[in-house]
């Protein structure tokens, strides 16, 4: 908890320049992001050893996901995926200061070699269409996608059918009524 604690004090400092996340959302961080990004790692598949988050932007959900994995799965390496060269900045900071092992890629996730990932996440980066594109790039075989989705899931499960197959699950999330985490494996392209 220290470490989030840390975490959350770092961006409370560096939202105002950067805009890491909505500053709406500032004063109900810890319910907003935090809540939201940290049942993701119930959804990923034992044994994981490589966690891609992409976009991660204010560490969210990598960073929540890789401060407990720090003590509970420290065999999990956290890829965090982002093209601002600011935010890896701030991403950096957050590893540093709370001594956690994980490993920043500055740079767009089109452009960066397949990483063969465990799991894949990202949150409010693209809608499902274009993450699976990236999913199905970056997963190993066997691999997972977790994407907390908006009230809009559903649509945007339909129009990714059109182009994709897959086995998805979805699970409530928390903070938002008609939110959910979406969870895909054996994607294939039409």
């Amino acid at each position: 908890m220290e470490r989030l604690e840390r975490y959350g004090g770092l961006l409370r400092k560096w939202n105002p320049s950067i805009n890491l996340v909505s500053r709406s959302t500032l004063e109900n961080m810890w319910h907003r992001h935090f809540i939201d990004s940290a049942p993701l790692s119930q959804y990923a598949p034992q044994g994981a050893n490589l966690w891609a988050d992409f976009g991660s932007g204010g560490g969210f959900p990598g960073l929540v996901i890789a401060i407990p994995a720090a003590a509970k799965s420290p065999d999990l390496q956290v890829t965090l995926v982002e093209s601002d060269t600011r935010k890896v900045a701030f991403l950096r900071t957050v590893i540093r200061e709370t001594g956690i092992s994980a490993l920043t890629i500055n740079d767009r996730v089109e452009n960066i070699p397949s990483l063969k990932a465990d799991v894949v996440s990202a949150r409010a980066l693209a809608d499902l269409l274009m993450l699976l594109d990236f999913a199905d790039f970056h997963l190993e075989q066997g691999g997972v996608a977790l994407f907390p989705k908006g009230v809009n899931w559903e649509k945007e499960v339909l129009e990714a059918s059109q182009t994709w197959r897959f086995a998805c699950q979805r699970f409530k999330s928390e903070p938002d009524a008609g939110a959910v985490i979406v969870r895909i494996e054996d994607i294939e392209h039409v």
